[in-house]
């Protein structure tokens, strides 16, 4: 069976077999994941996003990350969502996912930027306590060798 002309069946260079998992909008084609034609269809595409979401919540927020960079061609797509009913769905968690990353990014930032360069003048005597870089003489570990 010759798969449609507008639609190969096989890839060029490698010869695997392509997945029917393209969307067709105004002449571009979008796939689920960055792996193009070779990638996952909607079905598990949707599953793997839902899985990268929750799991970012679960104090992996690089899942986060990984989720946007997966589906990116989900993320930015102009592809309408009655293309394919998993593409909504997939998008949103895409789109939580990316939020969810630059949060987490920014408080990650503010919080090093505040040990950084606020140090021993914002944090005054406490900062003895707060920082690792002095464990060996608290733990007067530094008389052993």
């Amino acid at each position: 069976m010759e798969g449609r002309d507008d639609q190969p069946t096989a890839d060029v260079e490698s010869g695997a077999r392509l997945r029917p998992s393209a969307v067709r909008s105004r002449g571009a084609v979008t796939w689920p994941s960055v792996d193009g034609p070779l990638g996952v269809s909607w079905e598990e595409a949707e599953t793997s996003a839902r899985r990268f979401f929750f799991w970012g919540f679960a104090f992996l927020p690089l899942l986060w990350a990984v989720n946007c960079f997966y589906f990116w061609p989900v993320l930015v797509s102009k592809a309408s969502p009655s293309s394919s009913p998993h593409f909504s769905r997939i998008r949103s968690y895409v789109v939580w996912s990316s939020i969810g990353f630059v949060i987490f990014a920014v408080l990650l930032t503010a919080w090093a930027l505040t040990f950084a360069i606020g140090g021993e003048h914002l944090f005054g005597p406490m900062w003895k306590d707060l920082v690792m870089y002095n464990l060996a003489d608290k733990l007067q570990l530094t008389g052993l060798m």
